[in-house]
C-alpha cells in the first residue's frame, strides 16, 4: 500500500464524482471535488481522486483574458500544443500551482527564469507523466526495488543523477550533474507530460522569493506572460510545496526539504532499507 492510499484511509466521507466519458482526444476527462471550505490539510491519497469539472473551473476567479481555461481533459491537448510550441503555461499540481514548460526547450526555460525572476543558477525540477519514465532522464538502478513506486504519484520530489545517458538536454540547469524529478498526484499535468513527449520542466507559479499559489488568483499579475492558465480551483494541500529528498546515494536517503509528505516519505524511506545521510552537504 503506497502513501497516496494510505493517507486517503485517513480522509472519511469524501467521495469522487462519477467518471466522464473519454474525450475525442483520447485523454480522460478529470471530473471535480471542491474543497474550497474544506480547512483540513489533505492527504497525498486525495489528490489521486482530485479532477476537476469545468463547471467550476472559474471557482477561483472568472476569466476575462481568455487565457484562463479550466483544467480538464478538454484542454489538455491544448495544453501539450503550446508546450510543444515552446510556450509557458501555468497548471496545478498535487501541492501547487507551477509553471510549466518543455525541458528541452532553452527558449521556453529561460521564459520561465525571466517570469519568476528567478537565478539562472537555480535549477529548475522536471516532470514525467509516469514513474517509468524516470529511467529516461536520470539514474535509478541503484535505488531499491519498489522504492520510486512506492513514493509516487505524489507530492515528492526525487533528486537523481542525470548520467550519460539522460535524454535532458545539456543547457536544462547547466554545471549541475542532479535533477529533481516528480510525478504529481495530479492527472491534467501528468497527461501534459504523456502527451509533450519530452519532460516538463516545472516550477512554483509565483515571482522568485515570494507566496506559493494555491489559486490561480494568487498569480494573477503574472497571467499575462503565460500562454495559458489552467484552473483547477483551490489546492488543499497548502503552501509547504513538495517534499524533497535526495537519493543520488547508494542506501542513503538526504531531505532537502521538508515539503507536505515528510513523514509518509521517510517511512517508506526507511521500509526499503533506506538510512538518513547525516553528513554535510
Amino acid at each position: 500500500m503506497n502513501i497516496s492510499t494510505r493517507l486517503a484511509e485517513k480522509l472519511p466521507g469524501i467521495f469522487p464524482a462519477p467518471p466522464s466519458p473519454l474525450l475525442r482526444t483520447g485523454l480522460p476527462e478529470l471530473g471535480f471535488i471542491s474543497f474550497v471550505n474544506q480547512k483540513r490539510r489533505f492527504g497525498w491519497g486525495l489528490q489521486r481522486k482530485m479532477v476537476w469539472n469545468s463547471e467550476r473551473a472559474d471557482m477561483c476567479v472568472a476569466s476575462k483574458t481568455g487565457i484562463v481555461h479550466p483544467a480538464t481533459g478538454t484542454y489538455a491537448q491544448e495544453a501539450i500544443e503550446a508546450i510543444k510550441s515552446d510556450k509557458v503555461v501555468a497548471v496545478p499540481t498535487d501541492t501547487l500551482y507551477g509553471f510549466a514548460c518543455d525541458a528541452c526547450s532553452l527558449e521556453a526555460v529561460n521564459r520561465i527564469y525571466a517570469i519568476k525572476g528567478r537565478r539562472l543558477t537555480s535549477p529548475l525540477a522536471i516532470c514525467v507523466g509516469d514513474v517509468s519514465d524516470i529511467k529516461r532522464f536520470a539514474i535509478t538502478e541503484h535505488l531499491p526495488p519498489g522504492l520510486l513506486d512506492s513514493l509516487l504519484p505524489g507530492p515528492v520530489t526525487v533528486v537523481l543523477r542525470r548520467g550519460e545517458s539522460s535524454v535532458l538536454e545539456k543547457s536544462l540547469n547547466p554545471g549541475i550533474d542532479t535533477v529533481g524529478v516528480r510525478v504529481p498526484d495530479c492527472e491534467f499535468i501528468r497527461a501534459i507530460a504523456r502527451g509533450s513527449g519530452s519532460a516538463i520542466a516545472l516550477t512554483s507559479a509565483n515571482l522568485s522569493g515570494h507566496r506559493s499559489s494555491v489559486c490561480v488568483k494568487d498569480f494573477e499579475n503574472l497571467w499575462h506572460h503565460c500562454a495559458y492558465v489552467y484552473d483547477g480551483g483551490v489546492l488543499p494541500s497548502g503552501r509547504e510545496g513538495s517534499t524533497i529528498i535526495d537519493l543520488t546515494n547508494i542506501g542513503t536517503y538526504k531531505i532537502i526539504r521538508p515539503g507536505s509528505a515528510e513523514e509518509e516519505t521517510v517511512e517508506i524511506l526507511e521500509k526499503h532499507f533506506l538510512g538518513e545521510d547525516a553528513g554535510g552537504g
